[in-house]
């Protein structure tokens, strides 16, 4: 795992994660900058370290990094979709994404509810991910206000990759893909099928009849294309399938996703090394889920209500980068986006439009090579028409609504001495509400909140400053500490006895800071620690002032080794740990700290083959991540083995 400025395109051995890397990432300044040229702090995991991590999904290998938390401390073996919102730093944890998450530049969030269907993105076709905490509005707009996640495919490059596995809870997985590459003319087919019978959610003091194991199965289909027609000009599609279902611990507590997704793309290279892109993308999916009314004991269940909820969204961005000019790398862009969703239940329809769209401009500015500037401004549009509620025979339209939101943006790098770097950014961002939190109420357990049409933009004010330090080319420590103030946080407000309601708060104040040590003890053992402090506070808000967010620690850490001599064995160990938090605005119901031990072990058996063994939770700890009504728990003990194929 790298945590720095930068990473490069193509993966590096991971013998190699103390070494000066002068390669690039993209997510930082929407444009690929070497490693000595981004002011902001960026973490990656790599190929090597994403097929070593004994993690199943991609949420279970992005919880490697402290600053990463998803939704209720959960799996997306088990979590219902619709709660696995993700945040960076703890600002603002909830279901609903505080962090754009980016599929190859095209957003992955839910359109309708901004929650990450975690399923749909398999790690088999990643080249890597870059996180970028702090907020990113300035160059992407409402949905960054904590920052971005990008996950990046791998090249066309001629290869095929295969996985096969069986584990505990019947858990089963098969995987490929294939690539080719031409003079011209690339693509990639890649495709994932995993099914597990799960395991009993509810803990087992609150645990009745009417429990059952969790069961799941998702299904992806993922393909690309790329063709050169000319020396300048670069075409792109891509066209992804996705399909999940999961039973939530219950006969009648279900949720299944259908979507597909399009993109379109292309890049114009101009004189001076000047660029000109443009990509479009369309998706349309449908969401079902149906709830459980339990009585008490748990001893009987009946169906409490059936969701159905169409939702389609269209996107354009228009990026154009200048030459470098006295040292200044412009660049401006264009985005827009169109959603329209709408949740359908027995007793009642909500739903509405939402355009966003945005404009900004970044100036990249190489004063000296000690010292790089980066600046950019950012102003937004978001459009809410169309927005009603139907109840029994109520009906409800709310006014359209306009909103605007300027975002700036600024950071600084200096190379003060050969091996120690400082960096710093000042920032403000912002988040629209999404059509699910303006119209739609629901209900988890025993507890309803209703939605709220007057829900006002989440801003985010934030600092942040670190240095980096390398003593030797074989150890690397870093630190960086951030102050952000959210304004009128999105919150669930206890309002009554099993109510609550969807309300913009005062203010919270989120500050913390940010650590890791790595250290290459051999060239085939790396270790890498680290920690990250995160303590909310609400303020200016009449009964909750004091309180801390919901759902969000104020310790956080992991430790990975990696042992990597292909001649003998690969293994990996990771250690995540997480304090305690609470479920709820008024912090009266508290989770414990847990820690848990993944490991995984592989054998490479001939020039392609390898076989491979992994254990999640090898201590079998029981942990607590929700208490909405009823306790649930975390996955237990996950055992599984297998055979990988790796062609490249």
């Amino acid at each position: 795992m790298a945590q720095s400025q930068a990473a490069p395109h193509e993966p590096v051995q991971a013998t190699s994660h103390t070494e000066p890397e002068y390669g690039a990432v993209a997510t930082a300044t929407r444009l690929p900058r070497p490693l000595q040229s981004v002011p902001a702090t960026v973490t990656v995991l790599r190929r090597e370290e994403l097929d070593a991590n004994p993690a199943l999904t991609s949420d279970g290998a992005l919880r490697i990094v402290p600053s990463v938390m998803t939704f209720r401390r959960s799996t997306s073996l088990t979590a219902d979709p619709s709660s696995q919102g993700l945040n960076l730093r703890g600002v603002g944890p909830s279901g609903v994404s505080r962090t754009l998450v980016l599929v190859d530049g095209v957003p992955a969030n839910d359109p309708f509810a901004g929650s990450i269907y975690w399923r749909a993105l398999p790690r088999l076709g990643l080249d890597r991910i870059e996180v970028v905490p702090g907020g990113g509005s300035a160059l992407y707009g409402s949905a960054a206000l904590a920052g971005v996640v990008q996950l990046i495919s791998r090249s066309h490059a001629p290869s095929f990759d295969a996985d096969a596995l069986y584990g505990r809870f019947n858990t089963a997985q098969l995987a490929a893909r294939g690539a080719y590459e031409g003079e011209s003319l690339g693509g990639s087919l890649e495709g994932e099928y995993l099914r597990s019978d799960g395991y009993k959610v509810v803990s087992r003091e609150d645990r009745g009849p009417v429990d059952r194991d969790a069961d799941s199965w998702h299904g992806t289909l993922n393909g690309g294309l790329q063709w050169n027609a000319s020396r300048t000009l670069t075409l792109r599609s891509a066209l992804r399938a996705f399909q999940e279902a999961q039973n939530g611990g219950t006969r009648s507590t279900t949720a299944a996703l259908r979507s597909g997704l399009l993109s379109l793309g292309g890049t114009l290279a101009l004189e001076r090394s000047a660029e000109l892109s443009l990509n479009l993308f369309g998706r349309m999916q449908r969401f079902d889920q149906d709830r459980a009314r339990v009585a008490m004991g748990r001893v009987s269940e009946t169906l409490a209500g059936r969701q159905r909820v169409p939702a389609n969204d269209e996107g354009v961005n228009l990026l154009y980068r200048s030459p470098t000019l006295a040292g200044h790398v412009l660049s401006a862009g264009l985005d827009a986006r169109r959603i329209w969703g709408e949740s359908r239940e027995q007793t009642q329809r909500a739903g509405g439009q939402q355009y966003l769209a945005g404009v900004f401009v970044q100036d990249l500015f190489t004063i000296s090579d000690e010292v790089e500037l980066d600046a950019a401004l950012r102003g937004d549009l978001v459009r809410n028409v169309d927005g009603q509620r139907v109840a029994m025979d109520l009906r409800s339209e709310y006014d359209a609504r306009t909103d605007y939101a300027l975002s700036p943006r600024v950071g600084a790098l200096w190379h003060i001495m050969p091996r120690l770097t400082a960096r710093a950014s000042l920032y403000r961002a912002f988040r629209a509400a999404t059509l699910n939190e303006l119209y739609r109420p629901f209900q988890v357990g025993t507890i309803y909140t209703a939605a709220n049409p007057r829900l006002k933009n989440e801003l985010l004010h934030g600092f942040e400053a670190g240095l980096e330090l390398t003593p030797g080319t074989n150890l690397v420590l870093r630190a960086t500490g951030f102050w952000n103030r959210l304004d009128a946080p999105i919150t669930n407000v206890t309002v009554g006895d099993g109510m609550r309601e969807r309300r913009n708060l005062g203010y919270a104040q989120v500050r913390g800071l940010e650590s890791s040590v790595e250290h290459r003890w051999l060239p085939y053992l790396t270790s890498i620690a680290a920690y990250t402090l995160s303590a909310s506070e609400v303020k200016d808000s009449a009964n909750l002032n004091g309180k801390r967010l919901p759902q969000d620690p104020v310790h956080r850490g992991s430790l990975l080794l990696v042992f990597d001599r292909p001649e003998w064995f690969g293994a990996a160990l990771t250690v995540r740990a997480s304090g305690r938090q609470y479920e709820d605005d008024l912090n009266t119901l508290p989770m414990k700290a847990y820690a848990v031990v993944d490991i995984s072990v592989s054998r490479r058996v001939g020039w392609n083959l390898e076989l491979f063994a992994a254990v999640e939770n090898l201590f079998d700890i029981t942990y607590l991540v929700g208490r909405a009504g009823v306790d649930t728990i975390g996955p237990p003990l996950l055992a599984r083995g297998g055979v990988r194929i790796r062609q490249r």
